[in-house]
């Protein structure tokens, strides 16, 4: 042993030989498990969508990528009336629909890239047993509460209505059609009896009022705890933040409880009553994780009991941080679970600028951007562009074009192409016995750990920035020692091997660095170069007297016009869609 406790580090001969001590990732691996929020089983994935699971499949594979054991799970978010409804509409069962879209959803995370380890469904025998089990701990603790109140009732349908399902003028500025929480049209937000005309949006009836028994999670008994997770640096600054504007105000106990009809479980002991989608959705995360660990052997307790010694993250969007932040910690307090490592939120999607549109062709569902696009390209944007605060992240259309062109296409696939037609043509594919500049390599694998900690933290586009400029130092390299000027001189076969030897290494440095990012691309490259793109290899030296495969394509540029397609697909899908 060495300082500090830590066993001695053998380097390899090459490091031994120039002198060089290379940053290797952490010994201590560590237990994690990612979640990302449940995309909702009423109908497809949208960029917005891909936004978050891109966010967080980097993330889970740069954990993997250390050696560290990061597990990923998401489900299909399968109850509410909504897919009811929609299901009804269709002429089918809700079990039907839901099915449906989860192999829908599953395909185009695929398509993506995402790497979970498990995908499942909130209506699963797993969550309906979580759920009770959950309910009854609250219960049991005097954390559930009942009493009557009073909701809009649609008498045609027979069913309570919630707030989207009413529509009427809004009474501030008289814009008709507006739902019954807020107006689209000025902002204004109110209850449904504040509106003017109000109808079910689901058959035109008149609401009327009409009481019913509903049940209640005492939030405010938990006031004390949840003050001390806000302010344990769980939460981003952000997110702390407003949530102790939230808990400042009084917090309210949360109505858990819907009526029949209703798409979901129903509460044990109370027929026609069952558990509002949002008390079973992120129990889901638990059920999906139960449903890996009977496939795996994985020990279940390691990451979801009180004494877990597991890290637990949840990646989610701004707008749901109430759920995440106040009503779920609370609830696993309650029923004496752990509560989450940390809660990574992050901001909208907008396109060129402005909110998503359907009418602009903006609102991009993600089957149709793979039909045009490489989905490696948006990987690569979204992470030049994220970084660890909850800012909004636009999808520019003309710099997304130009950036992945450019960084990805004309920096770092430009460095393999232009050594390996070299190293095919004179060398058979075969790399030199020796490295020609130990120290720029050394440069190189002086920025791992930095990129790294940029990973670790979230800041991908940090990242990206410092792997784009190590590819423009690259490029320098390969620029001023010019190995098609060097190949016409006779007698400087040696040289031009050298220079392309050494452009092939410091590839593999920075494929492995992108490799989070970029797994198709990552693939290709590690078929090309015959090695495993993996922090831990890049300790054994560099690749010397080592044959590559024949250099393939990696990844095309960008072309405008497939841009353009996919907007004009979009337009048309979102016509298809209201007529």
């Amino acid at each position: 042993m060495t300082g500090a406790g830590k066993p001695a580090i053998v380097r390899p001969p090459f490091f031994e030989l120039h002198g060089i001590v290379k940053h290797m990732p952490d010994s201590r691996a560590r237990k994690i498990l990612v979640t990302s929020a449940l995309p909702y089983a009423n109908g497809p994935l949208h960029l917005g969508h891909m936004l978050e699971m891109v966010q967080t499949d980097i993330w889970v594979r740069f954990q993997k990528s250390r050696g560290h054991d990061c597990l990923y799970v998401c489900a299909d978010d399968a109850h509410g009336t909504a897919i009811m409804l929609t299901a009804e509409k269709l002429g089918i069962t809700p079990e039907e629909q839901i099915a449906r879209i989860k192999a829908e959803h599953e395909q185009d995370a695929a398509g993506f890239c995402i790497g979970f380890d498990n995908y499942y469904s909130t209506h699963s025998a797993e969550n309906r047993h979580w759920s009770e089990e959950i309910y009854g701990r609250l219960k049991a603790n005097g954390h559930i509460t009942r009493r009557d109140i009073v909701q809009a009732f649609d008498p045609e349908k027979e069913l309570f209505l919630a707030d989207r399902f009413i529509k009427g003028t809004c009474p501030r500025c008289k814009t008709p059609g507006q739902y019954g929480d807020n107006c689209e049209a000025c902002g204004a937000t109110y209850t449904p009896a504040d509106l003017i005309d109000p109808v079910s949006a689901i058959s035109g009836a008149r609401p009327i009022d009409k009481e019913s028994t509903h049940f209640f999670f005492a939030l405010p008994a938990l006031a004390d705890m949840l003050g001390d997770w806000i302010d344990s640096g769980t939460l981003q600054p952000q997110i702390a933040n407003k949530l102790r504007e939230w808990t400042a105000a009084g917090l309210q106990e949360w109505d858990i409880s819907r009526d029949a009809p209703y798409f979901g479980f129903e509460i044990p002991g109370e027929p026609g009553k069952y558990f509002y989608v949002w008390l079973d959705a992120p129990i889901g995360y638990i059920a999906s994780f139960q449903n890996y660990c009977e496939r795996t052997g994985c020990d279940f307790g390691r990451y979801w009991h009180a004494d877990a010694d597991a890290e637990l993250f949840h990646f989610i969007g701004k707008d749901i941080i109430n759920f995440h932040g106040l009503f779920w910690p609370a609830m696993l307090h309650s029923a004496g679970l752990r509560t989450p490592t940390a809660i990574y939120a992050h901001g909208f999607l907008t396109v060129n600028g402005t909110k998503m549109s359907k009418s602009r062709g903006t609102f991009i569902n993600a089957g149709t951007y793979l039909q045009h696009l490489d989905a490696e390209y948006l990987r690569y944007y979204f992470a030049a562009k994220l970084g660890a605060a909850v800012d909004d992240i636009d999808l520019n259309l003309t710099d997304f074009v130009q950036r992945v062109n450019a960084d990805v296409i004309g920096k770092v696939v430009n460095i393999a192409s232009r050594c390996a037609g070299f190293l095919r043509k004179g060398f058979d594919n075969t790399t030199t016995a020796h490295c020609a500049e130990p120290e720029l390599l050394q440069a190189f694998m002086d920025q791992g750990e930095a990129i790294a900690e940029a990973y670790e933290q979230r800041e991908y586009s940090k990242a990206i920035r410092a792997i784009v400029a190590l590819a423009d130092r690259a490029n320098q390299y390969i620029d001023e020692r010019k190995p098609w000027v060097l190949a016409k001189e006779a007698g400087r076969e040696a040289d031009v091997h050298a220079v392309c030897s050494m452009g092939i290494n410091l590839f593999r440095v920075l494929m492995t660095y992108l490799k989070p990012v970029l797994p198709a691309m990552a693939e290709k490259s590690e078929r090309f170069l015959n090695c495993s793109l993996d922090w831990t290899a890049l300790t054994g030296g560099p690749l010397l007297q080592h044959g590559l495969s024949p250099f393939e394509p990696l990844l095309t540029r960008v072309d405008p016009a497939q841009v353009e397609a996919m907007l004009a697909a979009s337009a048309d899908e979102a016509k298809a869609s209201q007529a």
